[in-house]
């Protein structure tokens, strides 16, 4: 019987928050990073926060309090895959810094590996690409509380890398998280 050079891999676990605005490419960055994660073998999950709103945090709203315990939940679920040994991708925007915070506590705590990844795409930028249609229901008057718009989005100071998606593609983007990631032992 032969073994593979993926069954003798080892697999150290993370999380990878990336941050940003709405349509800042987050998802898609996760998205393009798991999939090259996948192929050298790491155990690799993607937690969308449009999923996770659907089937974790059913029922919350968009107050300051509600956004918390929506990324403390996402926090606790990243921060378990982390620990055992799974990528944990997370694009959620997470708007509050003190929220990060406990996110990044849970994790160093638990000796969970956590990497912060600012999609730092400018307002303009992202409201072209406006992938849902948040920034023109938003100037219609038929949203409020759009992130980095009319609701507070709090970019982070020192990320542990800072990536302005308008001036790369895609597969740029994904490479420098994946440079940060091989940097750290974890890639």
């Amino acid at each position: 019987m032969t073994t593979s050079t993926k069954e003798l891999h080892v697999t150290t676990g993370a999380t990878v928050w990336l941050t940003g605005l709405p349509s800042a490419g987050k998802t898609t960055i996760a998205y393009e990073l798991a999939g090259r994660l996948r192929e050298e073998g790491h155990l690799v999950e993607v937690l969308d926060g449009d999923e996770i709103r659907e089937f974790i945090s059913a029922g919350l709203g968009f107050s300051r309090e509600d956004r918390h315990t929506n990324v403390q939940r996402i926090g606790f679920l990243a921060e378990l895959l982390a620990r055992n040994g799974v990528k944990a991708l997370v694009p959620v925007i997470a708007p509050y810094a003190d929220s990060r915070d406990a996110v990044r506590k849970r994790h160093q705590e638990s000796g969970a590996a956590y990497v912060e990844i600012h999609v730092a795409t400018p307002v303009e930028v992202c409201s072209v690409r406006d992938v849902k249609g948040l920034y023109a229901k938003q100037a219609a008057g038929e949203l409020s509380g759009l992130t980095g718009v009319d609701d507070p989005y709090e970019e982070p100071e020192t990320p542990d890398l800072r990536i302005e998606s308008q001036n790369q593609t895609v597969q740029e983007s994904a490479a420098a998280v994946h440079a940060l990631l091989t940097e750290r032992g974890l890639a």
